[in-house]
């Protein structure tokens, strides 16, 4: 049966990605063009009317990008906060919270994450979807709140699945094995297949593995030494089924697993209560913990367990009329297990607390352990426009029903013997002191439409109108000694409802360059902190108790941009301006260990981005992306006391926001040697400028902790000075590689310089239990070879 003119635009897109591989080799070479669907159209990506950067799957293989991580330094304005696999945090075009945390459930994310048709944000827990076999991931820069309402303030990144194509057969292999410099090794091997399954039937499965090598070392007591702590596993697979019982109804069922098993946290520490400079223990003798390493007294874990299971069906009326529906289920299990030895052991030598511990007392193991359980069910229903006419129309309905359950708990042995507690709520756990479960029931109706008009054949003006209404429903239940007993039981709800507009005009100047504008509104739900752990913050309850509700977060996006496309170049470019009310930020309550968000009444972003891709001979080809974005608060927000809060203030930086964003890379292709077609050389580079991790880190002095609680020794003037500014960095990449007629070899080597990037900054307690940076993976090499038949 020959491809319907359903399947004819998936099948294009999909040959593209192969087309760029051929045509590389080809004396005529001309840059391809990619089919997007960031629209909820296809369209060219040189024709859509806002800014955009798509990274097909070819250009995924060339530069050796695994993860988001990997992925967003080649993307101009998209940024990510990583703390290991499974848990970043993601920001476009500086639209930041700054550091979100494991116990932060109710914040919202800014940017929204999309798995083909299904949404998947989650914030601080991104999925870490593995890169095999997707057609392209597509970064829309913007608030997107018109046609992708699920957390799309900042933007949206959406990962595009290759899809099954009718009457194909074919299978492609791809596996690696890598080193990390002073690490452990790591390896992953990965398997996708078409299948064809008759005339009107196909199947596409995917299957991984993934070992992650480690590089984070672990002290113990008795000077011992655990090595590369932060390994683990990733593994997973897809299996898709496309049918076509008539030439115009589609019905593709899918189901996605992923599970995610880390040993640890890629976090190197500053400072730890039990093993600092100071200290002098009856465990070692004082000591300053060095680089990639940490201390601990029990073993950390992460794990994360996905279940997806969606559909999309598509139906061509015959009356220039198309209905497309998308349903999905997600299920995500999660636990974050971390040494909390350091944070409870602080609260028993906590003079301000009064429980007086001994140094053997304080040294406790404990546990924290927090698990989300998460359950989301979508629906959407649109129908559009099918014809060539000039008006284009499309419009939908929208409705999500999210349900997450979040737990702590804070196992150490012992505990009760020295804070006794007669928890009601939680009457089974004993030697915990602290307990929490919150439930949150996130139910929304949208509706939503886009109509585009063309003029003259080179002026389109396309207006879009999105009406949310939200409802959010919160139980919250805490008990223990370390808990307010005066808050221990709360049921929040959380409504809200409005509309985002979206307004743009494309003008083809001439067959080669296109100028676009576009004013766009987005929006982010507010909530309710949990109450502070007041039995912990003695002189911070007051400084923070005053913030317990956050607002909405809107924004008003303003951005101008142009294309142009020629047949050895492309340059696309933008300057853009945001501006943003009720930006929730999130704080450290100092020594309460809880987080909380402050609404800042005024912010701005304001920025350009430029992306270049040169094909100057037919064996060279170059690509440049670069950002700049100033990122900063327009208001201030006061204490208690009337100073400034937590360097908020009129002027400062927005955390997590790096000015400057810079990546380049090069392709040179060979004459192939060792019998092969050809063979390449690839060279990449990536820049990143300084950034903060909280507010209050730009602030003079906020760099000194009190690190002087009275254990083993330990001074009572004793204070910590560390580097808030996380540092700029330059990582350089290089690869190699063999091409023969079903198979490719590539030797590579990533971080060549063994920089040692600081991602975010974290402190326990104040700073007063522990410090520490997360940071980037070491210089690492290995071999991929793939392989297709």
């Amino acid at each position: 049966m020959a491809s319907t003119g359903l399947t004819q635009n998936l099948l294009a897109q999909q040959e593209e990605s192969s087309k760029s591989q051929d045509q590389a080799r080809d004396s005529d070479y001309v840059l391809p063009g990619l089919y997007v669907t960031a629209t909820k159209r296809y369209l060219p990506e040189q024709e859509v009317p806002f800014s955009l950067n798509v990274q097909s799957e070819d250009e995924i293989e060339r530069l050796g990008t695994t993860n988001l991580e990997d992925l967003s330094r080649n993307v101009a304005g998209l940024s990510i906060q990583n703390l290991g696999p499974g848990q970043s945090v993601i920001n476009i075009r500086g639209i930041s919270s700054g550091q979100i945390v494991r116990d932060q459930p109710g914040v919202k994310e800014q940017v929204g994450v999309y798995l083909d048709e299904t949404p998947l944000s989650l914030s601080l827990f991104t999925p870490d979807i593995d890169l095999f076999d997707l057609n392209r991931v597509e970064t829309l820069r913007g608030p997107q709140g018109t046609l992708f309402g699920s957390g799309s303030i900042g933007g949206t990144v959406r990962y595009i699945t290759n899809q099954p194509i009718l009457g194909v057969n074919e299978t492609k292999l791809e596996m690696n094995a890598n080193q990390i410099d002073d690490g452990s090794h790591g390896e992953h091997f990965k398997i996708a297949s078409n299948i064809s399954l008759g005339d009107a039937m196909a199947a596409r499965a995917v299957a991984y593995y993934t070992g992650y090598g480690g590089f984070i070392d672990a002290l113990r007591v008795g000077d011992t030494v655990d090595e590369d702590v932060d390994d683990g596993n990733r593994f997973g697979g897809r299996f898709a089924l496309l049918w076509e019982p008539s030439e115009n109804l589609s019905i593709a069922p899918r189901i996605v697993y992923q599970n995610i098993d880390l040993g640890g946290f890629n976090r190197e520490e500053a400072y730890n209560l039990f093993k600092s400079p100071y200290t002098d223990p009856q465990l070692s003798t004082p000591v300053e913990l060095d680089r990639r390493e940490q201390f601990l007294l029990l073993d950390e874990a992460f794990e994360d367990e996905t279940l997806i299971l969606d559909a999309v069906i598509k139906w061509e009326t015959g009356n220039a009329l198309g209905v497309t529906y998308t349903t999905s289920y997600v299920s995500r299990d999660i636990l974050v297990s971390r040494d909390a030895s350091a944070l409870t052991g602080s609260v028993g030598v906590d003079p301000d607390i009064g429980l007086n511990f001994s140094d053997d007392d304080a040294l406790r193991p404990s546990n924290l352990r927090d698990t989300t359980d998460l359950e989301q069910v979508t629906h959407e229903l649109r129908v559009s426009s099918d014809d060539d006419g000039a008006l284009q129309w499309l419009a939908g309905v929208f409705f999500p029903d999210v349900e997450r359950d979040y737990s702590q708990r804070l196992p150490t042995p012992g505990y009760d013997m020295f804070l006794p507690s007669a928890d009601t709520n939680f009457p089974d756990a004993v030697d915990s002191p602290y307990n929490s479960d919150l439930t949150y029931d996130l139910q929304q109706t949208a509706l939503f439409g886009e109509v585009t008009y063309m003029l003259l054949d080179r002026l389109a003006l396309t207006a879009g109108l999105r009406w949310y209404d939200w409802e959010e429903d919160k139980t919250f239940l805490s008990g223990g000694p370390f808990s307010n007993s005066a808050a221990q039981h709360q049921d929040i709800r959380v409504s809200s409802d409005g509309y985002n507009p979206r307004y743009m005009v494309s003008y083809e100047a001439t067959d080669n360059v296109r100028v676009n504008a576009q004013i766009s509104k987005g929006f982010r739900l507010g909530g309710v902190n949990d109450p502070l752990n007041e039995p912990l913050c003695k002189s911070d309850y007051d400084n923070y108790r005053g913030y317990q509700e956050f607002d909405d977060e809107t924004l008003w996006n303003y951005e101008l941009g142009f294309k142009s496309s020629y047949e050895k170049i492309i340059v696309n470019g933008s300057v853009f301006y945001s501006d943003i009310e009720d930006l929730g930020v999130n704080i450290d309550a100092g020594m309460c260990s809880s987080r909380v968000t402050i609404s800042v009444p005024e912010a701005h972003t304001a920025g350009a981005e430029l992306e270049v891709s040169v094909r100057p001979t037919t064996a060279l080809h170059v690509t440049f992306a670069g950002s700049y974005v100033e990122a900063e608060f327009d208001s201030t927000v006061a204490a208690v006391d009337g100073s400034v809060l937590h360097g908020i203030e009129d002027g400062n930086r927005i955390p997590s926001v790096p000015e400057w964003q810079l990546s380049g890379s090069a392709t040179y292709i060979l004459p192939g040697v060792l019998s092969a077609e050809e063979s390449y050389i690839t060279a990449s580079w990536q820049y990143v400028d300084t950034s903060i991790t909280q507010p209050g880190d730009q602030v003079e002095g906020e760099n000194v902790f009190d690190t002087n609680f009275p254990y083993a020794g330990t001074p009572a003037g004793q204070t910590t000075e560390v580097d808030l500014t996380l540092d700029s960095y330059h990582l350089f990449n290089l690869s190699a590689g063999l091409v023969y007629d079903a198979l490719e070899l590539t030797v590579f080597a990533k971080n060549i310089t063994d920089e040692n990037p600081k991602l975010s900054f974290d402190r326990e307690r104040g700073g007063r239990a522990r410090l520490g940076y997360r940071v980037g993976q070491p210089r690492t090499i290995g071999v991929t070879a793939r392989m297709h038949f």
